[in-house]
């Protein structure tokens, strides 16, 4: 089993230029995944009105495919990361990565609305692999004090990801069709699949004694992460969902518009908010312990104005402004949220923390919001539809600003895990216990 550099993790003035050869070459790798990750993944938005068209579903049943995808998403992130804990989460993430690309292949097969939905729920049992697994990858190759950015460049690979699918989806599906799209996305995961297994894994020794969940949910910030990041879940991917197809019905944009203005205003605007995000993130978690999770609910906040001017826009350039405001300051979220989970959940447990993040929000938020405001829009129309989503972002910033005060008031290795927080911070005596308790 391969080993991070320990030293470099102690390097309290890391910065991203010192960064090694192998740091790079992992932080590289697993954008790559995330990249193709969620082009897969969010291709089918853009697909939308193609869809609909083929196989004569309504705004509902166009909900229900992604929704269908995040509760099989959410429903195996807890094992898997769980097993990336326990196992090894470089062989996760290449079992993921080949089985979403295999699934999104086959979601061109489809000749039916079941069989697309059947294809579509796959997709999600790979991508559960590979989020919790990433990320604790991520964090113990590099060092605490950049935490937030790596993060952020991780996602970055996420959002930009994102924001290709989107546009290639239409640019294909108005070009040869949508079947087409998901064989041409389909196919480089399998070789990002085998790549990953170059990877190193995180040691595993120091960790014998597991973090279960129900001491991770002892942490009262973590929980109410969980509880605030259901709001702005819901608000996040309700825009995802229907943004597309929204475009298109009210805003006159055509597929191919769709494809290269919208594309590539979420790869600017997200790609700047989540590197700022990170950036400031780590700023201020120099000053105050709880600094990085006070960078999620001001982002969450400040997106709002810019998200219900485009709503409301007259025209494209406004649309375009509107939304490209708004995009920015959402995605500041992205690094710091990930950072904050492993900042306060010891290094045992991080791909399990981060896979109940996921369960959870995946489960009761991002599966509910495609289909939710699919039913609203068939009684009330899309653009109404939509404020609910508005609404969920404002509540998820104001409950979010209690994480930090949580933070505050416990510090940032509370004291329900005060034991594994010992654990890591001398494994030789950690390893000695484990010895005794076995024996």
């Amino acid at each position: 089993m391969e080993t991070i550099d320990n030293s470099v993790r102690a390097d309290g003035g890391a910065r991203i230029r010192d960064f090694t050869g192998r740091q790079w070459t992992v932080l590289i790798i697993l954008m790559l995944v995330n990249f193709v990750n969620y082009v897969d993944r969010q291709i089918i938005f853009s697909l939308f009105p193609f869809i609909r068209d083929d196989f004569h579903l309504n705004y509902a049943q166009l909900g229900l495919l992604a929704t269908a995808f995040t509760i099989v998403l959410a429903l195996t992130s807890l094992p898997l990361g769980l097993i990336a804990d326990r196992v090894s989460r470089r062989l996760v993430i290449s079992f993921g990565v080949l089985f979403w690309s295999a699934a999104t292949f086959f979601s061109g097969l489809a000749n039916s609305f079941h069989s697309l939905l059947t294809a579509r729920s796959l997709v999600g049992i790979g991508e559960a692999a590979y989020t919790p697994a990433g990320t604790a990858v991520i964090s113990a190759t590099f060092p605490q004090t950049v935490r937030a950015r790596v993060q952020g460049m991780f996602d970055l690979g996420m959002f930009m990801g994102g924001a290709f699918g989107i546009g290639i989806g239409a640019i294909i599906a108005q070009w040869i069709g949508w079947r087409y799209a998901f064989f041409m996305v389909g196919a480089p995961g399998l070789l990002l699949g085998l790549c990953s297994l170059k990877l190193p894994d995180a040691p595993l020794k120091v960790h014998r004694e597991r973090l279960p969940v129900r001491d991770i949910l002892r942490v009262p910030a973590y929980v109410m992460l969980l509880i605030s990041a259901w709001c702005g879940s819901f608000a996040g991917y309700t825009y995802v969902a229907w943004g597309p197809d929204f475009t298109q019905e009210f805003k006159g944009f055509t597929p191919k518009q769709v494809g290269t203005i919208l594309g590539l205003t979420v790869f600017i605007s997200g790609g700047l908010g989540i590197l700022l995000g990170a950036t400031i993130a780590d700023r201020l978690s120099r000053l105050r312990p709880w600094g990085r999770s006070l960078v999620v609910p001001l982002g969450f906040i400040l997106a709002v104005p810019g998200i219900y001017y485009a709503l409301h826009s007259s025209g494209k350039p406004a649309f375009v402004l509107g939304f490209g405001v708004g995009t920015f300051f959402l995605s500041w979220y992205h690094g710091p949220v990930t950072a904050t989970i492993h900042d306060i959940i010891p290094a045992q447990g991080h791909a399990t923390a981060v896979g109940m993040y996921y369960l959870f929000v995946n489960l009761f938020s991002m599966a509910l919001a495609p289909t939710v405001i699919g039913i609203l829009a068939d009684h009330y129309g899309l653009l109404w539809a939509l404020h609910a989503a508005i609404s969920a972002q404002i509540l998820g910033g104001l409950l979010f600003l209690t994480v930090p005060w949580l933070i505050h008031r416990d510090g940032m290795r509370h004291p329900a895990l005060a034991k594994y927080w010992q654990m890591e911070a001398h494994p030789l005596a950690a390893k000695l216990q484990t010895s005794k308790t076995l024996s």
